[in-house]
């Protein structure tokens, strides 16, 4: 079958379905929709169904892994696809990446699940809100994380840095010690690590 003729039969299984979309995001993907889909690439499959997915209509869109097999410039050009697809047609957009970082900016509620159980379920603003790297010597790592909410921490060498969740005065923080905001790809690692 070839990506144009699947598009056509995408099309009478949704409703919705925005043929002229599909057509539109493969041009820009630059897809060449006589091309068989077997004969795709990883990445020109991972494209194509990219394409049917952000052209269903569907009120829930789920995206396990989106941007498998794509590269920077690709991945790239998918997330404000994605964006500009989400003004045009609002749907809830579920994705399921291990690229947390990459797609940080996306993402407006973080539900972090290890072994089926729902550890953290908030909005990307608020816990980041709160989450804080501090780095520094071992040692004064060590006596600063007694008195504050630890969720981990990491060492090379006589440098430490400890992952803080929670409410922290950074004007109390030693000199001796380095604030910086904690990531969501941190934060996931921290939390869902053994």
């Amino acid at each position: 079958m070839r990506l144009k003729t699947a598009f056509h039969w995408a099309a009478e299984f949704y409703p919705d379905f925005d043929l002229e979309n599909a057509n539109d995001l493969a041009e820009k993907f630059d897809l060449n929709t006589k091309q068989k889909v077997k004969e795709l690439s990883t990445g020109m499959s991972t494209m194509f169904r990219l394409c049917i997915a952000l052209s269903t209509g569907a009120p829930y869109i789920f995206l396990d892994e989106p941007v498998l097999g794509l590269d920077a410039v690709h991945r790239d050009l998918f997330y404000k696809l994605l964006v500009e697809q989400f003004e045009r047609h609002p749907a809830c957009y579920v994705i399921s990446t291990h690229l947390i970082e990459e797609v940080a900016g996306l993402i407006e509620d973080v539900y972090i699940i290890r072994r089926g159980e729902l550890l953290l379920h908030e909005s990307t603003e608020q816990l980041l809100a709160r989450g804080y790297t501090i780095t520094g010597p071992a040692d004064a790592i060590d006596a600063f994380v007694e008195d504050h909410p630890c969720i981990g921490t990491d060492q090379l060498g006589g440098l430490k840095s400890a992952y803080i969740l929670g409410e922290l005065d950074t004007a109390g923080v030693p000199e001796t010690l380095e604030v910086s905001k904690l990531n969501l790809q941190q934060l996931f690692v921290q939390l869902t690590k053994e």
